[in-house]
């Protein structure tokens, strides 16, 4: 029997684990990590005759090499026993990769880009359930790609039916294009691209080049034409594209592609082609002109796989947002709470901010990321009556609102003390708004931006549910009052 290593193990690397050995092979399941959770999955899977090794990092034993190793998308592509295993011609692929090679005979959608893919991914899939075709979301987004390669066998086997799934809806980081070599989908989405995860890929050159090979690879492609650094590539780079523009007809790169005009998304399939109004913007319930852009990516996608206008108004009628993006939570005495906990980097968190009424409450702050932060900071001097800071980042971030001559911020810690007083601040401003918008990543404090997110969506919840006064001690920063009168349970 062929042997099989997973590295890691979230949901991505069970899901690999399952489908691996549902194919025969003998799996081990390796996670450097332990705690309680991981110890309960150890049982549950060796029942399933999965091995799985918890508190230590892969070896490789020549005496017993695996023909296979599968990585789950949080683990770097170049560290030393993946170079050695490849250096020893040991196939090595990502979890993305195994699900590609058992559902590559349906179309995919493949969406990447720095910021805007979940709520794109989210919207297509959407669409294309709304038009009666079975179209799961996965990757980044709803299940691991590996667990709808799961449910497509399942089905397979009950039902006799093969390819029961229609098409599979993938939002796809820049870690998981890295490690999948033959992944090409019917239709390759690129949201936007600015500076991210440098610290994993080093050069914004070798970071656009991995997001590149996904749309070289895809049949037909589509890409947000409002976007500084892709636009100015273009038709040199991508003469095939499909381009889209909030900003009109006149704005489009090239002959054919997807606009805004007199408030409705535009088709122009072809260059000799007449444009045809699809659907309304306002139909969009989501704020913001970026939202407007993952709404043409969305519709342009439908569009290309054959989806008529009636299904496609519906969905976007229908389309509540996503999760932890620009998210209401609530309304408490006049103030909308506004979780944002996605925004994990400067440009996300700048566009937030730039998405709600002003003046607006921030919370920021996490564990930073290399980047620029100059238009987010631009934006904070534009739009914050005042500034939260949170998490490992808060004394940096002080130091850079300090240097912009920003002042009116205040160094909170936590989610637990931001809140309470993100709401006296909000009635003292006067400020319609609280928002939580990190330009942070949330590992200092929280395994993931959901967690931050639900936990921030907690507190709001519980605060307009049950308030009274109260005093919380907060520390005495500048322009924080070391007592602050504040509203709790």
């Amino acid at each position: 029997m062929s042997k099989a290593t997973v590295i890691g193990l979230g949901k991505s690397g069970v899901a690999a684990a399952r489908l691996l050995k549902r194919e025969g092979w003998e799996v081990e399941l390796s996670d450097r990590n332990t705690s309680k959770t991981l110890l309960e999955q150890q049982q549950e899977l060796a029942a399933e005759q999965i091995a799985v090794k918890l508190g230590q990092s892969l070896e490789l034993n020549r005496a017993n090499l695996p023909q296979l190793i599968v990585v789950s998308p949080g683990v770097p592509w170049d560290i030393p026993v993946l170079v050695e295993a490849r250096q020893l011609g040991i196939e090595t692929i990502g979890e993305m990769e195994l699900a590609w090679r058992n559902l590559q005979s349906l179309p995919w959608v493949g969406i990447t880009g720095t910021n805007g893919k979940t709520t794109t991914t989210a919207l297509i899939a959407a669409i294309f359930q709304a038009a009666k075709l079975d179209a799961p979301a996965c990757g980044n987004i709803g299940y691991a790609a590996c667990e709808v390669a799961l449910s497509q066998a399942s089905r397979g086997e009950e039902t006799a039916i093969q390819n029961h799934i229609d098409w599979v809806i993938a939002e796809i980081s820049s870690y998981q294009i890295e490690s999948s070599s033959s992944l090409a989908p019917r239709i390759g989405v690129w949201t936007t691209f600015t500076p991210d995860h440098l610290s994993r890929h080093q050069t914004l050159e070798n970071y656009y080049n991995i997001k590149a090979k996904l749309l070289r690879q895809s049949e037909l492609q589509v890409f947000n034409g409002d976007d500084a650094y892709l636009s100015q590539l273009g038709l040199s780079a991508w003469p095939d594209a499909y381009w889209t523009s909030v900003r009109g007809k006149d704005f489009l790169i090239s002959e054919k592609g997807f606009y805004i005009e007199d408030g409705w998304v535009v088709e122009k399939l072809t260059a000799t082609s007449a444009p045809e109004p699809i659907v309304k913007v306002s139909t969009l319930r989501m704020v913001g002109e970026h939202n407007q852009q993952n709404l043409l990516m969305a519709v342009a996608t439908a569009r290309l796989a054959g989806i008529n206008r009636d299904a496609i108004a519906h969905a976007v009628r229908e389309f509540p947002g996503v999760a932890h993006r620009l998210e209401h939570i609530c309304t408490w005495e006049g103030i909308d709470f506004i979780n944002d906990s996605k925004a994990t980097n400067y440009d996300a968190a700048e566009v937030g901010l730039a998405s709600v009424n002003s003046p607006a409450i921030l919370i920021a702050g996490g564990e930073a990321k290399a980047g620029d932060d100059i238009g987010w900071l631009a934006q904070i001097q534009t739009k914050a009556a005042a500034v939260l800071l949170i998490g490992s980042a808060a004394p940096a971030f002080a130091k850079r609102l300090r240097e912009i001559g920003y002042h009116t911020y205040h160094i909170v810690e936590t989610m637990e003390r931001a809140v309470p007083k993100s709401a006296e601040l909000a009635k003292h401003y006067q400020a319609p708004v609280v928002l939580l918008s990190p330009a942070c990543a949330s590992f200092d404090q929280y395994p993931n931006f959901e967690v931050r997110g639900d936990r921030f969506r907690h507190l709001c919840l519980a605060w307009a549910g049950g308030w009274k006064t109260a005093r919380v001690e907060l520390p005495e920063l500048e322009n924080s009052s070391q007592e602050s009168i504040v509203q709790s349970r």
